[in-house]
């Protein structure tokens, strides 16, 4: 299956774009800061799982599919720490984060 039909790569889609969008908000001190470092980690995530869905076997997608879940979490941590800092949040990011948790392991059970 191309990876652009999964339900969890077009999920990742949407954080990416939620990210950048929250991400313009933030003061221009943050470009090269928590910015760049939240918008990394979003677009990690889908390019792990194509990456991983390009491989030859379940294994190594499944690692792939980990490495794409840490990058979730280190971008769940930078949008608490953007809200904490007064930079801003966005109610979409954090429930889009919540949702692809919840798919990725899904579909990694089913790859098990």
């Amino acid at each position: 299956m191309k990876f652009q039909k999964l339900q969890i790569w077009q999920k990742g889609i949407e954080i990416v774009k939620s990210c950048y969008l929250l991400t313009e908000k933030f003061p221009d001190s943050e470009k090269f800061g928590l910015a760049s470092q939240m918008r990394r980690a979003a677009v990690s995530v889908p390019s792990n799982i194509a990456e991983g869905n390009g491989r030859k076997s379940n294994q190594e997608f499944l690692r792939f599919l980990q490495i794409a879940r840490g990058s979730l979490a280190e971008l769940e941590t930078q949008h608490i720490l953007s809200e904490e800092l007064g930079f801003g949040k966005s109610l979409d990011l954090a429930i889009q984060i919540e949702e692809l948790y919840k798919m990725l392991h899904t579909f990694m059970q089913r790859l098990q």
